[in-house]
């Protein structure tokens, strides 16, 4: 199998086009792959598909967005984006991109609609709208993975006439003009020469049926406002921003149509032990100023729940950074690999108050040359210090 290429590069646009660039550079190669200009070019076929491909996932802002951030490894399935116009096949592209072209009159001659070379059938497949949700998640939900259910309100099939749109007792019946094609033909005068261009059908609007007797339920539409429960599983190590698709569970599509999808926009909740920085994580550690002089023991607490013990070495100084391995975030399935580390940052508590004694005992030191540090230390306290915030 050849290696699939950059969508970029297969509509030969640069990555910051505009969606009309993008849509101008799709219509230019559809018309010169076209299977009507190219009758039996398995190559052209190929080429056809590649660029509707590439637009599929291009003039979509939000499937655009995840294959810039994610390129041809996005989660799949339950995952991410759901680039998966591989599949795509003739039926695919015709149904979904059609309006791009002469089918309603802008003079490309036999390349309206998609009409293709056979004067077949191009019936309508209504699809049902997209959803978007928002879901909360905590960093523990983001170290395992979680399930979540939701009520959805939203557009489902009618119980009444099944999705047909007509009532019950009655069945749509074949349009008349174009007798079930959905589309009709007219010849045309073309820079091509004479052609045969097809377009929707006037009296059924592309569906190849007419319906007589509405279902007084959902007035012809087959399809009546409900709710259902939807789950969906979130891998581990997703990040804020990311949108998981669950294919076919949106709107259902009208009289019988293909349902939409559902988008899941992930939010991620503030924790109060741990900053997340991607597949790490922070945790700071304030140290007691005898522990950081003398060395010990400290307890740190991790994602899991679990707590390790870290051994202090005498004279730690504030600003110094640990980092404890595989102890952070998963990578995101089909998106990178292994286990990020959680990083312990350590600064050290200055009490603000002192007893009489205490006071004595500090200021016993204050002459010592051990507690007085040289310019080497104090320049690499400093650079910590700078490392940290930057």
């Amino acid at each position: 199998m050849a290696e699939k290429r950059d969508y970029y590069e297969v509509l030969g646009v640069d990555k910051n086009a505009s969606e009309d660039e993008i849509k101008k550079a799709y219509r230019k190669l559809a018309i010169k792959y076209h299977p009507d200009r190219n009758p039996d070019n398995k190559e052209a076929e190929e080429k056809f598909k590649e660029a509707a491909e590439a637009y599929e996932v291009l003039h979509d802002a939000q499937k655009r967005k995840q294959y810039d951030q994610f390129g041809f490894n996005g989660p799949q399935g339950s995952g991410f984006g759901g680039f998966g116009a591989g599949g795509m096949n003739m039926d695919d592209i015709f149904s979904m991109f059609g309006d791009i072209f002469g089918g309603h009159g802008d003079g490309f001659g036999g390349f309206g609609g998609f009409g293709g070379g056979d004067g077949g059938s191009r019936q309508r497949v209504y699809r049902g709208s997209d959803l978007r949700l928002k879901v909360k998640l905590s960093l523990q939900d983001v170290a395992s993975g979680v399930t979540k259910k939701f009520k959805v309100r939203k557009d489902i099939v009618c119980d009444d006439c099944h999705g047909t749109g007509a009532e019950p007792g009655h069945i749509p019946e074949t349009c008349p003009t174009c007798h079930g094609a959905g589309m009709v033909n007219r010849t045309v005068r073309s820079m091509f020469g004479m052609m045969t261009t097809q377009s929707e059908c006037p009296t059924c609007h592309g569906e190849g049926t007419i319906i007589k007797n509405k279902c007084h339920k959902c007035g012809g539409t087959g399809t009546v406002k409900g709710e259902e429960v939807v789950e969906v599983k979130i891998p581990a190590g997703v990040e804020e921003g990311m949108v998981i698709n669950m294919s076919g569970k949106g709107n259902a599509g009208p009289r019988n149509g293909v349902n939409g999808d559902i988008q899941v926009i992930v939010e991620e909740e503030p924790n109060d032990t741990f900053v997340r920085d991607h597949q790490d994580v922070i945790y700071n550690l304030l140290l007691d100023f005898p522990t950081a002089t003398l060395g010990g023991d400290a307890i740190i607490p991790t994602i899991d729940g679990k707590r390790v013990r870290m051994k202090i070495e005498p004279g730690t100084q504030p600003g110094k950074s640990v980092r404890l391995r595989g102890k952070g975030l998963p990578a995101v399935q089909g998106y990178g690999s292994g286990m990020g580390d959680l990083i312990v940052n350590i600064s050290v508590y200055v009490p603000k108050t002192l007893s009489s004694d205490e006071r004595k005992a500090v200021e016993s030191l204050k002459g010592s040359d051990n507690f007085m540090g040289d310019s080497t230390t104090k320049k690499h306290i400093f650079e910590r210090f700078r490392n940290f915030f930057h």
